[in-house]
């Protein structure tokens, strides 16, 4: 008898919620197949199975468990013994989850096959009443994904629309009307949480520069003449702090447990918004990278985040971040430490201004990046120093594409 226990999918991960258990209870398992869907505080996984046997379920779907609470017995069809299962006993006593907390529609079609997709094609496809049999998949092993049940539908894809808040209206009991008390998701409640720990114990410092970005720009440009393709300005500045990270270490390291850890690698993590969060998937190997690679990373990364299809694979193993407000046109940001790393970038809006050089007013256009910073690592100097190296990279952008 093999017990599985709730897995630990992220190095953030306390705890899951069952969504869709993809094999019946006294069904035949084999090792490796999908045997379930978790949502965890950063995306829903589809879970192999670690062993194979007869299934005996412990957890009900809908069930949220701390990591390594027992959620299943693999075994010998006479092995199981479910009045032995304190964790299903207790659920069903209390009545059981009458519904899963995200909508579900079952991982198998009226033949009893089993269709591989993700948990956002099979929202999509009960929406649109498709059966997922008929779907070819273009995901990897042929997993069907979001994008090919709205093709099989005729629609367009385009980001799906939010869940409706939780809320409840009671009546203000002063001058600012009516109060709506609207519940947050749980990944909502974990970034208050994180940032609240953050700022509470990682002893923050800013320190900030203007980057003249006109050279950059003619260099997107000669990008685009030569049918490269075109990164982003934010493109620019993850291989340019990519490349700042290779030269000052501790900037890629972290301040844990009262020691220093220094990475080997150059991850950079890009924040993303969706449905009202913020969500950071990771660039490995920045540093090793070309832009044209870093850019269409970027975008892949950034579509899975807004699809609901983001793994935990992608969101994990970041050891520096840069986020980005300049597309909503605010001049700068100074953002807030993403734990334990040892900074993050804030990148501003790309802005014309009029500037003095060699006594002659010109035209210059300007980027205002600023670097906040864990002082238990990082120093004044150490900071300037490295946020100078990303200034210098951005202000000959040749060198980003050696």
């Amino acid at each position: 008898m093999t017990e599985l226990t709730m897995p630990k999918l992220s190095d953030s991960m306390e705890q899951g919620t069952i969504l869709t258990w993809l094999k019946a209870d006294g069904e035949q398992v084999v090792e490796g197949e999908d045997l379930l869907e978790i949502e965890t505080d950063k995306a829903t996984v589809t879970h192999p199975a670690e062993a194979g046997g007869i299934l005996e379920i412990i957890a009900p779907e809908g069930t949220a468990l701390q990591v390594g609470a027992p959620i299943a017995r693999l075994g010998a069809g006479d092995e199981a013994d479910r009045s032995s299962n304190p964790v299903r006993s207790a659920v069903e006593a209390n009545g059981g989850p009458s519904t899963p907390t995200t909508p579900i529609v079952s991982a198998r079609e009226s033949d009893g096959t089993a269709v591989r997709a993700t948990p956002l094609a099979r929202r999509v496809a009960k929406a649109h009443g498709i059966s997922l049999e008929g779907v070819a998949g273009s995901g990897p092993l042929g997993r069907v994904t979001r994008g090919d049940v709205l093709s099989k539908a005729g629609v367009a894809p385009s980001p799906p629309p939010p869940e409706p808040p939780v809320s409840n209206e009671r009546p203000g009991a002063s001058g600012k009307g009516t109060v709506e008390v609207v519940e947050p998701s749980r990944l909502q409640s974990l970034i208050a949480r994180r940032m609240a720990e953050a700022k509470a114990i990682v002893p923050h410092f800013q320190v900030q520069t203007e980057v003249a970005m006109d050279a950059a720009a003619v260099f997107r440009e000669q990008l685009k003449d030569a049918g490269a393709g075109a990164p982003s300005f934010n493109d620019l500045v993850v291989k340019a702090a990519a490349l700042a990270l290779r030269d000052h270490p501790l900037a890629n390291g972290a301040y844990r447990d009262g020691h220093f850890e220094l990475h080997s690698r150059v991850n950079v993590g890009i924040a993303v918004a969706a449905d009202h969060a913020l969500v950071v998937p990771t660039i490995f190997d920045a540093d090793q990278k070309s832009l044209g690679t870093i850019a269409a990373e970027s975008r892949r990364l950034a579509d899975r985040v807004r699809g609901g299809e983001v793994t935990p694979a992608e969101l994990s193993g970041a050891t520096f971040t840069v986020s980005n407000l300049g597309m909503y046109g605010m001049t700068s940001i100074t953002p807030v430490i993403n734990p334990p790393q040892a900074a993050i970038l804030g990148v501003g809006a790309l802005r014309e201004v009029l500037a003095r050089v060699d006594g002659d007013i010109v035209d210059r256009r300007l980027m205002t990046l600023t670097l906040s910073c864990d002082h238990r690592i990082l120093y004044g100097a150490d900071a300037a120093e490295f946020l100078a190296t990303i200034r210098e990279l951005m202000e000959k952008p040749l060198r980003l594409a050696l």
